[in-house]
């Protein structure tokens, strides 16, 4: 979608755009505020959107819409003191007229790559829906726990399922699947991951540290009063005093 109140912009940019067999113009919008009722109602997946404009500016039209469903927005204009401020509201590119053909092209391939990165991370969602939809058998007065991931590797999304997995890592606000000698990031914290994992199967056996109880091949009991579980493909897990006792027989 295409927002400048200078109709000769907007054709310039209809012109390179037709140039690219992936777009499609869905719609132009000749002011700030024309835009404000447009982009909800087209929801287009990529704005080019002017700076300065009468009556609401490219910074107001970004105010009003839902942060949830905010397109990807490339800022183009003939101002460049807006620059930081534009990546602060998360655009991804900021084109300063005039631009030649190399710049322009230069911010398409960014925003169709990022465009390609939301699509593969609700697809990614809309999977993880129909999962936990459709659970594994649960027998009655049995807890339901996770079986299934969707990971990223990438351009493709991979169902990883919890059986396959051979330890997890804590990693900031994430934690990392380590499956036959792969990781895999997920946006899950450890309390959050050890609460749905089966503690029949998978124990917790250090703050960062959660293992499948398969796939230890033995417990090296150290000396120093320090005991570490070696899985089956050699790594070396450090087990915390505290944890101990979930493995029962430490």
């Amino acid at each position: 979608m295409l927002v400048d109140d200078e109709p000769l912009a907007r054709k310039n940019l209809r012109l390179l755009l037709e140039c690219d067999q992936e777009i499609e113009v869905a719609g132009e919008s000749a002011s700030g505020l024309e835009a404000m009722e447009d982009i909800p109602k087209l929801e287009p997946d990529l704005v080019f959107l002017d700076v300065q404009m009468p009556e609401a500016d490219g910074f107001d039209v970004i105010a009003t819409l839902d942060p949830e469903n905010m397109p990807v927005i490339v800022f183009v204009t003939a101002y460049d003191q807006h620059a930081i401020r534009a990546f602060e509201v998360q655009a991804v590119d900021y084109v300063l007229k005039p631009f030649d053909d190399e710049r322009f092209a230069k911010a398409l391939e960014n925003a169709k790559r990022q465009v390609r990165c939301r699509e593969m991370e609700q697809l990614g969602e809309r999977l993880l829906a129909l999962a936990a939809a459709r659970p594994g058998q649960v027998k009655e007065g049995e807890a339901a726990f996770t079986d299934r991931f969707i990971v990223r590797t990438g351009n493709r999304l991979v169902l990883v399922r919890a059986p396959e997995i051979d330890w997890i890592e804590a990693a900031d606000y994430y934690v990392r699947l380590h499956v036959a000698g792969r990781a895999h990031l997920v946006r899950q914290s450890m309390a959050e991951m050890e609460r749905c994992m089966d503690p029949e199967k998978f124990v917790r056996v250090h703050r960062s540290t959660i293992v499948n109880i398969d796939r230890i091949r033995e417990v090296q009991l150290g000396v120093d009063g320090e005991h570490r579980a070696v899985l089956s493909d050699g790594t070396e897990l450090k087990i915390s005093r505290g944890y101990r006792r979930r493995l029962g027989f430490l």
